[in-house]
């Protein structure tokens, strides 16, 4: 049996991070975020993992410089799965949401060091949202 229930901090190497939406469909950056609870836990070496608690929302890394990346990345998934006109049964009318979700998926690893994360120059951590605008939460644990 799966036991579904609201994340607990009950380890310091573990982290409820909140992310907010504002449009349906938003990819939103949360890097910064993500960098200072590294920095504060005091870990120098190890791995960043983000999940995020809901299925209408995924996360990537991708390019954070050029604001058309993120826009284009939403343009392409909009233009194979459209929220109307599939025949979607599902009567949140949500049912692009989910798809994209499952596509992008809840979770990414970023490795650190000397309490960096060890992303690339023009990498950010995303929230991908596409039932929004909301408050999400994201697990983070660090190993």
């Amino acid at each position: 049996m799966t036991r579904h229930m609201d994340y607990c901090d009950t380890s310091p190497a573990m982290h409820l991070l909140k992310v907010r939406s504002h449009q349906r469909e938003e990819l939103v950056e949360f890097t910064d975020e993500v960098q200072h609870k590294l920095k504060e836990s005091g870990a120098e070496e190890g791995v960043v993992i983000l999940y995020v608690q809901h299925t209408t929302a995924g996360l990537t890394v991708n390019e954070n410089a050029d604001p058309d990346v993120p826009r284009d990345m939403l343009h392409a998934l909009r233009t194979l799965i459209p929220q109307h006109g599939m025949g979607f049964r599902h009567g949140e009318e949500n049912s692009d949401a989910h798809i994209k979700a499952s596509i992008v998926g809840p979770s990414i690893t970023v490795p650190f060091k000397d309490g960096e994360l060890l992303l690339g120059r023009w990498q950010g951590i995303f929230l991908c949202e596409f039932d929004g605008g909301r408050e999400r939460k994201v697990v983070m644990m660090i190993r």
